[in-house]
């Protein structure tokens, strides 16, 4: 097995997201903030060469991948779409649990939705095309399935991502030390390095 890195890019800032509502299936665009996020990461991201581009069907991780520099040769990859939030799609976490007391995503999923599992499955399966790529690979995706991806990058549980922050625009980078697959570098933004 050739041991090639994977970058993960989270689209840009959407006003769902500015708002904290469970984007999962809707599609909705970037917003202003979150066009100049994607130019951005694609700044940081200048020099890097990918064998495959994986992106998002959604509107908002396909523009993230234009704006970025790589929508030449990208394709779209139907597995990484975000987590299916079922009956809570475009609802705050709060206003889930006004309506079902002490809700938490990860343990119990989404009704007429997906859980973790389900979500990991399918992270699986763009790990298995990345990891079949002949160079690096770039995937253009989302939070929480981009949480779930690192988690099984490393082979922890997808409910690991629980533990794995992901902001809009970050960028990871997933490899390997001694043939062993790691995370390099995680949520990686202009804001969270100028903070620290």
């Amino acid at each position: 097995m050739a041991f090639h890195r994977v970058v993960t890019v989270r689209h840009g800032e959407t006003e769902w997201s500015a708002s904290g509502r469970h984007t999962g299936l809707t599609d909705v665009p970037l917003n202003d903030d979150g066009r100049r996020q994607a130019v951005d990461a694609g700044e940081r991201l200048v020099g890097a060469r990918f064998t495959l581009v994986l992106t998002s069907p959604a509107v908002r991780a396909v523009e993230t991948c234009r704006l970025s520099g790589y929508s030449d040769g990208a394709t779209v990859e139907p597995d990484a779409h975000e987590w299916d939030y079922g009956e809570y799609e475009g609802l705050t976490s709060e206003e889930i649990r006004e309506r079902r007391p002490g809700w938490w995503m990860w343990r119990d999923g989404c009704p007429a939705g997906e859980d973790a599992a389900a979500v990991g499955r399918r992270a699986d399966r763009v790990i298995d095309r990345c990891r079949s790529a002949s160079g690096d690979a770039a995937v253009f995706a989302h939070g929480h399935f981009l949480r779930v991806l690192g988690a099984r990058w490393v082979g922890n549980e997808p409910t690991f991502g629980q533990s794995l922050l992901l902001q809009t625009a970050a960028i990871c980078v997933l490899e390997w030390e001694h043939g062993v697959p790691v995370i390099g570098r995680w949520n990686d933004t202009p804001a969270l390095i100028a903070s620290s």
